[in-house]
C-alpha cells in the first residue's frame, strides 16, 4: 500500500487537528497569585493591619503583618508553579516519533502530525501513536497494561484494533489510523478526567472556618472591653485603641503563613523521601487517609516477570533474585554443579526467545515481551549469556508462538549437531513429549502446584534433529517447567503492616486475573480474611450494596477505569478520605476522584502524574508510608502552633478583662497592665519565629501508631480549647500576680515581660501535644532554640536601649526581677507538664 499523499495528509491534518492531547485550560499566573489572598482570614489580617496602622499609629506593626500576608502568598505562588513546572502536561504521553508511509515511502514524522488514514507501522519497542485497525500483525503482542490495567501481553491479529499509549513488546504490525488526539481511547479517558471537578481539602475548610470564627470572636474582643471599658469609666479613646490592640492580637496572623511554612517544610522533606508534592494542600490530606487503594503491577510489584521455581527431574528449584537484574541464584545442592539436563532447560529458554537484555544508566531493560525477558535474566543467573549463545547455536528456522498454538519452537545450529527447542504451554508441550502416562500426571500435578502460587507456568522440550526435518515438534524430550511472577517490590510488605499499625487499611484494585491478585495480596500481608470481588461482580452490585461491603473487601480485581471510580465512591460514602495510587492511564479518573491521588514518576503515564497530588519518584509502595508520616506531622505541627497561639492571646485578653474588673484601683496607679504598643509587640513576638520552629518539629515515635484523624475533626477541638483556655488563664494569673508586686514604675514593664517569658516556656511545651519536654529533650529542635533566643534578645532591646524606652513604656529591671519573672513564667512548663501527665495516665489505665 502507498499510504496517503503528503498532500492529503496535510489537508487531514486541518480538517481533524494535531494529533496530540488538549490540557484544561489553566488559570493564569495573576489569577494564581491572587487566590493565594481568597481567605477570609487573610482579609481580616489586611483590615486589622491598616485600622491599626491608621488608629494606633504603629505603622510598623501593621507593615510587619502586611509582609507576613505577601509573604504566605508569594510562598503559595512560588510552589504552585514550581510544581506544575515539575510536572509536564498530558502531550508527552503520546510517542513523540512515529513511522507512516506517504507516497509509497516509510517516512519518521512528529506524532501530532499522524491523521486519520494514515498507513502507520509498528514494531518491537514503538509506541502506538494513535488508534489504529490492523491490515496486517506478525507475531504482535502489546503491553495494554496504561489502558487496560492489564500485566499480560496481548496478541493482536489482522482486523484488531491497536490504542494510542500502548507499546509493542513482540513482533511486527501496521495498520490504518482510525482515531487521533481526543477521539483516541486514550483522548477519551483524558477528556473524562478533565470532566472532574478538584475538591476542597479537609485543611482548605478548616482554614476557611477558623477564619470566619476568629473574625467574629475579633469583633467580641473589641465589644465586650469597650464596653467594660466604658462602663469603668476609663477615656474612651484609650479604650478603642486598646480594643484594636487586642483585636489584632485575637487574629493569630501568623497562622496563614506557618500552615503554608509547614506545609512547604513538610514537602522539601517528602521530595528528599521521593515524594514529589503537586498541591501544597494535599499533604494534609494524606496525613488523614484512612484507605489506600493500590494498583499491582508496578506499584506493589517490580513490574517485572522474575523466574522463582524450575521443576527438573522430580525436583523443585528456588530462585532467588527480583526483576531484571541478572542478579541471583539457582538454588541446588551445596555439593551439585549444573547438571547437563539444567544446562539445556536454560539454552532453550534464551535461544528459544526474541527478547533482549540490556543493561542501560537506569539498570537493567528487557526489549521484547516481559516473559521472554524474565527467561533471559534466569539464564544470566545459571551463566549462560544470550548474545553467546547466539553465536554459538546460530537460529535457522523459526516456528512462531500463537494464541492457537500456544507454543515457540526454534531450530539452531550448534557446535554438536542441529536442535529443535521449544517453549509453551504445559500440556501442549507434554503433548510432544515422550513421557509415560505416569509421568505426565506427575509433571501437571507440580504444574498445577505451581500455578496455585500465582506463577504462570512454561514447559521446555528439546531433541536433535535434521535440517530439512518437517517434524520438528513430535517425539521431543521433556526439560522441565520455569515457575514465574512479577514480584512484590521490596519493602512494600513492611509498609502495608506500618499501614496496618497506623490504622490504614490498603486495598489492591487491578485489571489482573483473581488468582495472580490474591496470591500477591497474601504474600505481602495485605489480604487475611478481606473478601475479593471482580469486576463482573460490580457490574451486578448497586451503589448500597457495594457501600455495604466496600471496608470488608480487600482485592478488587479484573476491573476496569469506571469499576475504580465506583470503589473510591463507596469508601467515600462511608466517611473514608481515600487514596489512589497508581500509574496508567486507567488510573487517572481515580486518582483525581480521590481525596489524594498517588501516582509513580518512573513507570507512571504522564496523564497518571497529571491527576494525581502527589508523585512517587521510586515508584516504591514504602515511599507512601513516609508522605503519610510527614502529613500526620505537617498538621500535629499546625494544630500544636494553634493551640500556643490561642493560649498566648487568651490569656493577653483575659489579663486586660481582669484589670477593668479587678484591678481598678491598680490601674489608676500603675496603667495599664498590657498598654496596646505592648500587646501587639507580644503579639509580634510570640506570632513571628516559635510558631515557624515550631513548623520544623520531626515525626514523633508514636505518630505511625495513631489512628488516622476523623474526617471531621479539624484543627480546632475541644481538647485543643481546653488547653487555650487553661494555659491562658494561667498566663493571666501570672500577670495579674506580677501586677500587684511590682513597683508603680516596674509594673507595666514586668508584666509584659512575664507574658513574654511564660509564652517562651510555653512554645516548648508545644513541641509535642502529648510527650514531655523531658523526653523530646530541651535542645534536639535547634531552629526553636534560635527562635526563643532572638525573642528574649529582641525584649532586651525594647527593655534596656534607651530610645525604645519612651515608645514601648519600658524601664531597665533589676537581676531580682529577672529570677522573680523567670519563677513566675516557668510555672507555664510545670502546669502543662503535669496535665499532660495526668492525660496519660488515664489513657494507660482506660
Amino acid at each position: 500500500m502507498s499510504g496517503l499523499s503528503q498532500i492529503e495528509a496535510e489537508r487531514r491534518l486541518e480538517v481533524y487537528g494535531r494529533n496530540e492531547i488538549t490540557e484544561e485550560k489553566r488559570r493564569s499566573r495573576l489569577l494564581i497569585f491572587l487566590s493565594q489572598f481568597k481567605s477570609f482570614l487573610i482579609v481580616i489580617l489586611i483590615i486589622a493591619a491598616v485600622v491599626s496602622a491608621v488608629v494606633t499609629e504603629e505603622v510598623t506593626d501593621a507593615i510587619i503583618i502586611l509582609l507576613i500576608v505577601l509573604f504566605s502568598g508569594v510562598l503559595g505562588y512560588i510552589q504552585e508553579m514550581r510544581a506544575e513546572g515539575a510536572i509536564q502536561a498530558l502531550k508527552r504521553m503520546a510517542s513523540p516519533k512515529a513511522v507512516v508511509v506517504r507516497d509509497g515511502k516509510e517516512i519518521e514524522i512528529d506524532s501530532t502530525f499522524v491523521v486519520p488514514g494514515d498507513l502507520l507501522l509498528l514494531d518491537t519497542g514503538s509506541k502506538v501513536a494513535a488508534d489504529m485497525r490492523l491490515i496486517r500483525a506478525v507475531d504482535l503482542k502489546l503491553d495494554e497494561s496504561p489502558l487496560t490495567g492489564e500485566s499480560e501481553p496481548v496478541s493482536k491479529v489482522a482486523g484488531d484494533t491497536v490504542f494510542m499509549g500502548t507499546t509493542v513488546l513482540h513482533g511486527r504490525g501496521e495498520g490504518i489510523v482510525t482515531a487521533t488526539g481526543m477521539k483516541t481511547e486514550f483522548g477519551k479517558i483524558a477528556g473524562a478526567l478533565q470532566a472532574i471537578d478538584d475538591e476542597e481539602t479537609p485543611l482548605q475548610h478548616e482554614i476557611d472556618r477558623l477564619g470566619k470564627w476568629l473574625g467574629v470572636l475579633t469583633i467580641i474582643v473589641c465589644a465586650v472591653v469597650a464596653s467594660v471599658g466604658l462602663l469603668r469609666g476609663a477615656p474612651p479613646v484609650e479604650i478603642f485603641v486598646l480594643g484594636i490592640a487586642l483585636a489584632v492580637a485575637a487574629v493569630p496572623e501568623a497562622l496563614p503563613a506557618v500552615i503554608t511554612i509547614a506545609l512547604a517544610l513538610g514537602l522539601r522533606r517528602m521530595a528528599s523521601r521521593n515524594a514529589l508534592v503537586r498541591r501544597l494542600l494535599s499533604v494534609e490530606t494524606l496525613g488523614s487517609t484512612s484507605v489506600i487503594c493500590t494498583d499491582k503491577t508496578g506499584t506493589l510489584t517490580e513490574g517485572e516477570m522474575t523466574v522463582r521455581k524450575i521443576y527438573l527431574k522430580g525436583r523443585m528449584i528456588e530462585v532467588t533474585g527480583v526483576g531484571y537484574t541478572p542478579e541471583g541464584e539457582i538454588l541446588l545442592y551445596e555439593d551439585e554443579k549444573l547438571n547437563h539436563d539444567l544446562e539445556l532447560l536454560l539454552m532453550a529458554g534464551s535461544l528459544c526467545n526474541n527478547a533482549h537484555l540490556r543493561k542501560e544508566e537506569d539498570g537493567w531493560k528487557i526489549v521484547g515481551d516481559s516473559t521472554e525477558g524474565a527467561l533471559l535474566v534466569l539464564a544470566e543467573k545459571g551463566g549462560f549469556t544470550k548474545d553467546l549463545l547466539d553465536e554459538k547455536c546460530e537460529r535457522i528456522d523459526e516456528i512462531p508462538f500463537s494464541s492457537e498454538r500456544k507454543m515457540m519452537t526454534t531450530v539452531n545450529r550448534c557446535e554438536n549437531g542441529v536442535y529443535a527447542f521449544s517453549k509453551g504451554a504445559c500440556e501442549v508441550i507434554l503433548s510432544c513429549c515422550r513421557l509415560s502416562e505416569s509421568e505426565k500426571e506427575e509433571v501437571l500435578k507440580n504444574a498445577a502446584s505451581m500455578a496455585g502460587d500465582a506463577l504462570r507456568v512454561l514447559a521446555f522440550s528439546y531433541k536433535s534433529v535434521k535440517v530439512d526435518d518437517s517434524n520438528l515438534e513430535s517425539d521431543m524430550v521433556f526439560l522441565g517447567l520455569v515457575g514465574m511472577i512479577d514480584p512484590p517490590r521490596e519493602g512494600v510488605k513492611k509498609a502495608i503492616a506500618r499501614c496496618r499499625e497506623a490504622g490504614i487499611k490498603t486495598l489492591m484494585i487491578t485489571g489482573d486475573n483473581p488468582i495472580t491478585a490474591t496470591a500477591i495480596a497474601r504474600e505481602i500481608g495485605m489480604q487475611d480474611k478481606g473478601e475479593i470481588v471482580t469486576g463482573a461482580m460490580l457490574d451486578l452490585m448497586g451503589e448500597d450494596e457495594l457501600e455495604r461491603i466496600a471496608e470488608d473487601v480487600t482485592v478488587y480485581a479484573r476491573v476496569s477505569p469506571f469499576h475504580k471510580l465506583k470503589v473510591i465512591d463507596a469508601l467515600k460514602a462511608r466517611g473514608h478520605i481515600v487514596a489512589m495510587t497508581g500509574d496508567g492511564v486507567n488510573d487517572a479518573p481515580a486518582l483525581k476522584k480521590a481525596d489524594i491521588g498517588i501516582s509513580m514518576g518512573i513507570t507512571g503515564t504522564d496523564v497518571a502524574k497529571e491527576a494525581s497530588d502527589i508523585i512517587l519518584m521510586d515508584d516504591n509502595f514504602s515511599s507512601i508510608v513516609a508522605a503519610v508520616e510527614e502529613g500526620r506531622t505537617i498538621f500535629r505541627n499546625i494544630r500544636n502552633f494553634f493551640t500556643y497561639g490561642l493560649s498566648c492571646h487568651i490569656g493577653e485578653i483575659l489579663l486586660v478583662l481582669f484589670a477593668f474588673l479587678f484591678f481598678e484601683d491598680l490601674v489608676s496607679v500603675k496603667g495599664f497592665p498590657l498598654p496596646a504598643v505592648q500587646i501587639l509587640w507580644i503579639n509580634l513576638l510570640t506570632d513571628g519565629i516559635p510558631p515557624i520552629a515550631l513548623s520544623t518539629e520531626r515525626p514523633g515515635y508514636n505518630i505511625m501508631r495513631e489512628p488516622p484523624r476523623r474526617k471531621e475533626e479539624g484543627i480546632f477541638t475541644r481538647r485543643v480549647l481546653f488547653y487555650g483556655i487553661v494555659i491562658g488563664l494561667l498566663v493571666a494569673i501570672q500577670g495579674s500576680f506580677i501586677f500587684h508586686l511590682a513597683d508603680p514604675e516596674k509594673a507595666q514593664t514586668m508584666v509584659f515581660t512575664t507574658i513574654v517569658i511564660s509564652e517562651m516556656f510555653n512554645v516548648f511545651n508545644w513541641r509535642s501535644d502529648k510527650e514531655s519536654i523531658f523526653k523530646l529533650g530541651f535542645l534536639t529542635n535547634k531552629p526553636l532554640i534560635l527562635a526563643v533566643s532572638s525573642t528574649i534578645l529582641l525584649q532586651l532591646i525594647v527593655i534596656y536601649l534607651p530610645f525604645l524606652q519612651g515608645a514601648f513604656h519600658t524601664v531597665g529591671l533589676d537581676p531580682g526581677d529577672w529570677v522573680l519573672m523567670i519563677l513566675v513564667g516557668l510555672s507555664t512548663l510545670v502546669v502543662v507538664e503535669w496535665m499532660k501527665f495526668v492525660e496519660k495516665t488515664r489513657l494507660t489505665h482506660t
